[in-house]
């Protein structure tokens, strides 16, 4: 960063004015720590901000995709990503072992944090004792997803084997549109049927994208799904 003034620096900036003061390409630049044979550690930062279309597309990028932009290999690619892990992980937030989660905002409040912004979709599944206390949480399938990917039997094996009254659906839209597709509202519909068949109702399915959500208790498309 030779052509940058020394106190203008971002560590030195960091240091005199705090972090809030810097722009998100000079926080950057001070995860990747420093440049590469043609770029300083401010250009890196600057071309992979470029690349990925700003701050928020790059918490949804993979290694592979880091790895496109020149001057950054594994080593700066893995501090990035574990750099956007550690913020998402601060904003979970620290609750009572079982929190009792009564309405869809609840439920995707606990949620979004670790799953909103994951770059690969994932469902899995909240579940509940009788007083609508989360007692487990579990991703049961990764990627591209189904009425094929996603099999009753192992949701409910999950809910089984802690004794769930009842679960919630989840998953989340890399998308970042957290409407639902008509795949969505199919596996809804044979995750229902199954939980009456089980006696372990299927009360919501919640859809997660970056900081939305929808939910099919709150659209009404729970109760058309019953019918």
């Amino acid at each position: 960063m030779k052509g940058v003034a020394p106190h203008d620096r971002p560590r030195e900036k960091l240091e005199r004015l705090g972090p809030s003061a810097l722009g998100d390409n000079e926080l950057l630049a001070l995860v990747l720590g420093s440049g590469s044979r043609h770029a300083d550690a401010l250009d890196l930062a600057n071309a992979l901000l470029a690349d990925t279309g700003g701050l928020h597309n790059l918490t949804r990028r993979r290694a592979p995709d880091l790895r496109r932009v020149p001057g950054i290999g594994s080593a700066r690619a893995a501090q990035v990503i574990a750099a956007i892990e550690l913020g998402r992980r601060t904003l979970l937030r620290e609750v009572e072992h079982q929190p009792r989660l009564a309405t869809p905002r609840d439920v995707a409040a606990h949620l979004l944090p670790q799953y909103g912004s994951v770059p690969v979709e994932q469902f899995g599944i909240a579940m509940f004792d009788t007083r609508h206390r989360v007692i487990g949480i579990k991703v049961i399938a990764v990627g591209s997803l189904d009425t094929t990917v996603v099999h009753p039997r192992e949701v409910f094996r999950e809910a089984a084997a802690v004794s769930a009254s009842a679960i919630i659906l989840f998953h989340n839209h890399p998308s970042g549109d957290p409407l639902p597709s008509s795949d969505d509202l199919a596996l809804t519909h044979r995750m229902v049927s199954a939980g009456e068949v089980m006696g372990i109702p299927v009360l919501d399915h919640v859809i997660l994208a970056d900081q939305r959500y929808f939910s099919l208790v709150e659209s009404g498309g729970m109760e058309r799904l019953a019918r």
